[in-house]
């Protein structure tokens, strides 16, 4: 597997559409950094969050998740409470080609503020807006900035196409938009 680099994610943007909107530079100005860089593509968070409340002292449960665990907001700015979790979704809509794997790291800055952004893998020929997992793990409330970057994709081509892609298999959380709840 090698990375992929600027000019083939940028090609593969602006003829076949893998990323859309497509940003072609770094945008910074008073924003976390969000576009295109040398080895991989910064995505933006949109504005729809949901936070884990327990509100209603319910358990969560991968098997059989309830949408009370959580409420939503649609704003600027997110704050997560301390130790706490939020959702939210890439403003970018993906669709991968059947011979690439995605995967996603989040960006210093929140790092650097005790924040974790986790994604799971983008799978061959997987398309969606891509769900985003940001955890607190300090003992303050935190800032999640809508519309500025939040996670970088690293794009990795394989040897060869795979036998059986995310679409062949018709995978739960294809062609995903906003905020994709957990699924059996």
């Amino acid at each position: 597997m090698s990375v992929l680099s600027d000019k083939w994610i940028k090609k593969m943007s602006l003829e076949h559409g893998m990323i859309s909107p497509f940003i072609e530079k770094q945008e910074r100005s008073n924003n976390i950094s969000y576009g295109l860089s040398s080895f991989g593509y910064d995505a933006r968070v949109s504005s729809e969050f949901k936070i884990f409340t327990n509100v209603n002292s319910s358990i969560v449960d991968p098997k059989n998740f309830s949408d009370n665990n959580l409420i939503t907001k649609t704003e600027d700015v997110c704050i997560i409470p301390p130790n706490s979790f939020a959702l939210a979704s890439t403003v970018e809509y993906f669709k991968i080609p059947r011979d690439t794997l995605v995967i996603c790291l989040g960006k210093s800055t929140y790092a650097r503020c005790g924040i974790i952004v986790n994604v799971t893998p983008l799978e061959p020929e997987w398309e969606g807006h891509v769900t985003l997992e940001f955890s607190n793990t300090t003992p303050l409330p935190a800032k999640i900035y809508a519309n500025e970057g939040a996670c970088q994709f690293i794009f990795l081509k394989g040897n060869e196409s795979p036998e059986t892609s995310y679409a062949d298999r018709k995978g739960k959380y294809m062609k995903q938009t906003g905020v994709t709840l957990p699924k059996i």
